[in-house]
């Protein structure tokens, strides 16, 4: 009994990260598809119907691959490396909610003025976030997801 608020939050994050993981594979798949057509040759297209296996073949031949790590490099380091690439890259994921009580995490975006400054204030983006923060009046993104339905409603009756 103790355990299942622990399975629950397991496998909500997998909920999130499974469907994360394979829009990547399939986009980096559609990505290599583009540029060989832009060189004009064929891709990947071997593995699968149209070669939509082609990224579990990817990360089958990189989990096989065989292990080489350099003599002077810090292991440690070494493995920790892509972990915490990884792990940071999927954090982004945490708070957007995906539907009514489905966000992992409900922050505020309190961080908007460190986000300006990394997009070197690009007006038009802040512009619209400081109008969608306007309208509803909150900074929680769950506040602000459960408002849109409001306004669509609005919008639909006008």
């Amino acid at each position: 009994m103790l355990y299942i608020p622990t399975l629950i939050s397991i496998l909500e994050v997998l909920i999130v990260i499974v469907p994360v993981l394979l829009t990547v594979a399939f986009i980096t798949l559609a990505e290599r598809k583009t540029m060989a057509s832009m060189q004009r040759r064929l891709g990947p297209n071997i593995v699968g119907y149209y070669g939509l296996l082609q990224a579990f073949a990817d990360a089958l031949k990189l989990l096989l691959k065989e292990y080489v790590s350099p003599t002077q490099a810090n292991l440690v380091l070494f493995f920790l490396g892509p972990i915490i690439t990884l792990i940071f890259s999927l954090l982004g994921y945490l708070v957007i909610p995906y539907g009514p009580g489905l966000a992992l995490n409900d922050l505020n975006l309190g961080s908007l003025r460190s986000t300006a400054q990394l997009i070197s204030y690009e007006l038009i983006l802040s512009s619209a976030i400081l109008l969608v923060i306007m309208l509803t009046g909150s900074l929680s993104l769950t506040v602000i997801i459960e408002g849109s339905n409001i306004f669509m409603y609005r919008i639909s009756i006008t």
